[in-house]
C-alpha cells in the first residue's frame, strides 16, 4: 500500500515523542477551476513571539504564488493531526471544485465545525 507524504506509515515505538502539527503541518496543493495552484498548510502557525511548543492554535493557510492569500484560525488543538487532514482534504476538495473561494470569508464555516 502506497502512503502519501501527508500520511504516517510508521510503526508505534514508544520512545519517539508525539506527533503534532507543531513540527507537522498536514500541506496539500489544490488545482482550481481556472487552473491556478493553491497550497493548503494546515498546523500551528509561526509565531516570532510565541514558542511554537506552547502554542495550541491550529490554522488553515492558503498560498498562491508564493504569497499568503488567506489564513483562519481553526478549533482544531494541535494533536489533532487525523482531523487536521480530513480538514485539509475539505478544502482541496471544496477549491477544487469550485465550490469553495480561496478566502478566509469561505474558509471560516469549515474551520469553525468540530470534527
Amino acid at each position: 500500500m502506497a502512503v502519501g507524504p501527508d500520511v504516517y506509515g510508521g510503526h508505534a515505538v514508544s520512545n519517539l515523542p508525539a506527533v503534532s502539527l507543531r513540527g507537522r503541518p498536514i500541506e496539500k496543493t489544490a488545482t482550481l477551476p481556472d487552473g491556478a495552484e493553491v497550497h493548503i498548510r494546515v498546523g500551528v502557525p509561526e509565531d516570532s513571539y510565541i514558542p511554537r511548543r506552547e502554542l495550541d492554535t491550529v490554522d488553515i493557510e492558503l498560498f498562491a504564488d508564493g504569497r499568503a492569500i488567506a489564513a483562519v484560525n481553526t478549533v482544531l488543538s494541535a494533536d489533532k493531526e487525523s482531523e487536521a487532514l480530513q480538514l485539509a482534504r475539505e478544502v482541496v476538495a471544496g477549491l477544487e471544485s469550485g465550490d469553495l473561494q480561496p478566502t478566509a470569508a469561505a474558509l471560516e464555516p469549515l474551520a469553525d465545525r468540530p470534527r
